[in-house]
């Protein structure tokens, strides 16, 4: 008797902590593998129609029913490497520039105390709260006044293209990198101009290492931005030889009679690698904290 007597609360407390375990922590699987099955579908389709050499979507229903490397050899054939390359070189740009715009923003409004400084992040802020669609018919008409004067900047023109992702990112690189600007303790600053050092020293060789993260960050989302845009990239380059990926890859869905999807689903599979790859070399920067690189032992 007493062994069952005994028994019976054992049980029962097993019981009640595999029902707390799923009340807290066991939901969270199932609702998990849901989340990553959403989410891996459609990178599975795109790969699947990829290998496809059909060059439709007409087996989708089958996935990787097939397996051929026609469509990534006709790529060769096409645009599509120069295009890739524009995009790169748009995108590498954009980035680095938003990174040095911002930081030098961020920086100025965060350690100096000018007139206008609090009207200058107020109008950022407000800025901000509009899409940038409605600046569209603005960028062209502008573009093409400019170019008339310098053509260098007007339609058609990559280094164009380039200078509006920098302006549309500013206002929000800027105010995004100056909170992280003013958690650096300003007693670096007032240390570093005790021994001598100018504000470029102290920028360059002080504040910019402490904030790696964010520059990182921005980095990362200004290239991604400039990287997938299709609006303002098929508004300003109208010749083939600027296009970048997402305009030059467009031209081959456009036209529901001659669509050649295989050839965008392996051109998408490739463009996706630089993206990957720069998430995977920046990941360390935008996982780590403060100090997590800065300070060293």
């Amino acid at each position: 008797m007493s062994s069952t007597t005994t028994t019976r609360p054992a049980a029962n407390r097993t019981s009640a902590r595999r029902a707390r375990w799923w009340a807290e922590v066991g939901w969270r699987y199932p609702v998990a593998v849901v989340i990553i099955a959403f989410a891996v579908f459609p990178l599975l389709y795109v790969l699947s129609a990829a290998l496809n050499p059909r060059g439709s979507l007409a087996g989708s229903s089958a996935l990787f029913s097939t397996f051929s490397m026609d469509n990534f050899a006709a790529l060769g054939g096409t645009a599509y490497w120069t295009w890739f390359g524009n995009t790169l070189l748009i995108g590498g740009i954009s980035a680095v520039g938003a990174v040095l715009m911002g930081a030098c923003g961020a920086y100025a409004f965060s350690r100096f105390r000018f007139r206008g400084r609090r009207f200058g992040l107020t109008s950022l802020l407000i800025i901000q709260m509009f899409p940038q669609t409605i600046a569209f018919v603005a960028v062209f008409l502008m573009l093409l006044a400019i170019g008339e004067v310098v053509p260098e900047l007007g339609i058609n023109s990559k280094l164009a293209l380039i200078c509006v992702y920098l302006g549309g990112a500013l206002g929000a690189n800027t105010f995004l990198m100056y909170g992280f600007f003013n958690s650096v303790p300003i007693e670096i600053d007032e240390s570093a101009k005790i021994d001598g050092a100018t504000h470029a020293q102290i920028f360059w060789r002080l504040i910019m290492p402490l904030v790696t993260p964010v520059l990182a960050v921005v980095a990362l989302l200004a290239f991604i931005s400039s990287f997938g845009d299709f609006i303002l990239a098929r508004l300003v380059l109208t010749s083939e030889e600027n296009w970048t990926l997402a305009v030059g890859m467009y031209q081959w869905v456009s036209n529901q009679l001659t669509s050649r999807w295989g050839l965008f689903a392996a051109g998408t599979v490739i463009a996706a690698i630089p993206v990957l790859a720069l998430f995977l070399g920046l990941q360390r920067y935008i996982v780590g904290g403060l100090t997590s690189g800065s300070v060293k032992g």
